[in-house]
């Protein structure tokens, strides 16, 4: 079996002389021109089309979360509160880069996207969730084929789509950074979700006004919102990783997908089957997290370590020797 990252035999061979349209291609033409426009209109409409797509559902999906901020403005307070230990653990994941740190930019679009995509993972796991329905252990499967790798994907896209082509993405780590950003971005839509499901409940039983099943949910959904974060890290991390071995790309994409669709699904199951009595469910969530975070945690530290080497060797002045040897002469 040949090299496939070999060159064309021609282009190898006669690669001094101009070879425009036999074995090398540059834009020349007007035709050239209009090749390159269309593509650039064709990927970018794409990914217009996605983005439209998901914005649709988006707004058929959880549009009452915004009616019922506006009812209840304690709501979005309560969304905003679940997602603190979120934004802090994916703050924490962009200070550990010792590269350059990334623009607010790329990281306020992945953000966003990732609220947008959440609605196609929605979406997905509405229609086929009654499949497992009388199938024992049904949510298991549910969780490990649908829910792990759907929620994960739509996290993940959040930062193909456009983060993963700027200038900014100039380093493996920065995939980890992004991936924490899209964990961020989908639960706070789905802690979202969750409180206005739990007040709306809460108001059928007991009347309007009542806002302590949101404090609840919110206070529930606050240890569940860094699981996200660190699934979606582990995920970023293998993309940057693919992104400077593109050799590669397409199995490194899989493996960072299936390392964090198993964290997820594993946690999701052991949530639905065991019963957790008092605190014991909050200490499950700390040493759960706590182990895959830690791990994620070290992989990012040996990133580091290297990055430092390489900078501090580039620091290294070059000492002229002082004494010219009488055999150097």
């Amino acid at each position: 079996m040949g090299d496939s990252s070999a060159g064309d035999p021609v282009g190898e061979q006669f690669g001094d002389e101009d070879l425009y349209d036999v074995a090398e291609w540059d834009q020349r033409s007007l035709l050239d021109t209009l090749a390159v426009k269309t593509h650039g209109a064709v990927r970018w409409g794409g990914k217009g089309l996605l983005i439209l797509t998901a914005l649709l559902l988006l707004v058929a999906q959880v549009g009452v979360i915004g009616y019922a901020i506006y009812r209840n403005p304690a709501i979005g307070g309560l969304t905003l509160l679940s997602v603190v230990p979120a934004l802090g653990l994916a703050g924490f994941v962009w200070y550990h880069d010792e590269t350059m740190r990334e623009p607010w930019w790329p990281l306020a679009v992945t953000f966003i996207l990732a609220i947008l995509f959440a609605s196609f993972a929605a979406t997905v796991n509405t229609a086929l969730s009654p499949l497992f329905d009388g199938i024992q252990f049904g949510m298991v499967l549910f969780f490990f084929l649908v829910v792990g790798p759907g929620e994960e994907f739509v996290k993940w896209l959040a930062i193909r789509v456009y983060a993963f082509d700027r200038s900014a993405f100039n380093a493996v780590i920065d995939g980890a950074v992004y991936g924490a950003v899209a964990g961020l971005g989908f639960a706070t839509v789905e802690n979202a979700l969750y409180i206005v499901q739990g007040v709306i409940r809460a108001n059928a039983l007991t009347g309007p006004g009542t806002v302590e099943a949101g404090f609840q949910t919110a206070y529930a959904r606050a240890f569940v919102g860094p699981g996200h974060v660190i699934y979606s890290a582990f995920a970023g991390y293998y993309l940057g990783l693919a992104k400077f071995n593109p050799e590669d790309a397409g199995p490194i994409v899989v493996k960072g997908l299936l390392i964090a669709a198993a964290i997820h699904a594993t946690y999701n199951s052991i949530v639905t089957y065991v019963s957790f009595p008092g605190i014991t469910f909050l200490l499950f969530i700390l040493v759960y997290d706590g182990v895959f975070g830690y791990i994620l945690y070290r992989k990012l530290s040996r990133y580091n370590s290297y990055y430092t080497r390489v900078t501090d060797e580039d620091d290294e002045p070059t000492v002229e020797p002082a004494i010219t040897r009488i055999d150097d002469a």
